[in-house]
């Protein structure tokens, strides 16, 4: 099986490295150069500047998107055309003009994608989803999720000023950046395309020092879902020391969950707890990544069918867009 790298920053290095580790060696890079990080751990593989010649010449069962987020669909709708599997960086673009394309493609050439929402694999939040989907709680009314980050310190190796995180021209920003709870809301309640959730409102802003080009760095969003309940999203880049967790209530109990320390707990409505999930023995982040390969593998095989699907990642960018939009820093659409 043969599979081309598009973007050998942080997320497409760990890509690589866990392809590696799963035993994929049929490797094939296509670079711009622009990378901030040393090429050691590149040398040996295939590299290719150009891509379309890169698709007709290696003829890749599957394209790993992991350059800018503006840039996505400059890689994803030639790999489409050209018939490869596709593993798409979230969010999946920076705006929704070039979507149309990208379904015609992937519907035309039947093209297997995995869109990278990696919290869909983390054991103890696929836990909650569980809980959730038995009833545990009963009516689940409502779900605040928080995090955040502070920029500077995410990728210690960069300058964060240069990074797509902090730059509009690039697809930043941390509503786009941090999307994931945008994912998982939808994923915890078993939403599909037909019943998605709607922005009721959102706030976002530019209110700390760092500096950052065009883009906000705090966001309130707001959802209602069609079956009642309502999402309350809090995402920023300037939190030190970083935070990440998420509390359902429902009619019959209240889930909390805890990133940082990978509990997740299910309380009673008197308040005594009913169930718990934690980490599995050597479990870190990376496992998440790793499972996902795994997963990306098997869909490319024709194994398994993909446990984040094109029409999710169009879900969630929708949201993040229409956020955008209602808080004043994006054209509605």
């Amino acid at each position: 099986m043969k599979f081309l790298i598009a973007g050998l920053g942080s997320i497409g290095r760990r890509h690589l490295r866990n392809l590696l580790a799963l035993g994929q060696r049929d490797i094939v890079l296509y670079r711009t150069g622009r990378s901030t990080l040393p090429d050691d751990e590149l040398a040996g593989f295939p590299v290719e500047h150009d891509l379309e010649a890169a698709l007709a010449r290696h003829r890749p069962d599957a394209v790993i998107v992991a350059n800018p987020t503006a840039l996505h669909l400059e890689v994803a709708i030639p790999a489409a055309r050209a018939g490869a599997h596709l593993l798409l960086e979230k969010p999946i673009a920076h705006d929704a003009r070039h979507l149309p394309a990208l379904q015609q493609a992937v519907a035309r050439q039947r093209v297997r994608v995995l869109v990278g929402f990696q919290f869909r694999f983390h054991p103890t939040l696929r836990a909650v989803r569980q809980w959730l989907a038995q009833g545990r709680i009963g009516t689940v009314h409502f779900l605040r999720a928080h995090w955040g980050e502070y920029l500077p310190a995410w990728h210690p190796w960069e300058d964060y000023r240069r990074s797509y995180a902090a730059r509009a021209d690039l697809g930043g920003g941390v509503i786009r950046t941090l999307c994931h709870p945008l994912d998982y809301v939808r994923y915890l309640l078993g939403v599909t395309a037909a019943d998605d959730p709607q922005v009721l409102r959102a706030w976002a802003g530019h209110i700390s020092a760092l500096e950052l080009q065009g883009v906000e760095d705090s966001a309130e969003i707001v959802l209602g879902f069609a079956q009642g309940a309502v999402a309350s999203i809090h995402v920023n880049y300037i939190q030190r020391p970083p935070r990440h967790d998420l509390e359902v209530v429902g009619s019959q109990g209240t889930v909390r969950w805890d990133y940082a320390s990978g509990q997740a707990l299910l309380l009673g409505p008197d308040g005594t707890p009913q169930a718990q999930a934690s980490l599995p023995p050597g479990w870190e982040r990376n496992t998440m990544f790793l499972d996902e390969m795994r997963h990306f593998v098997a869909l490319v095989r024709g194994e398994e069918p993909s446990r984040c699907t094109l029409d999710d990642g169009i879900a969630a960018l929708r949201l993040a867009l229409e956020a955008r939009a209602a808080a004043g820093w994006e054209e509605a659409s």
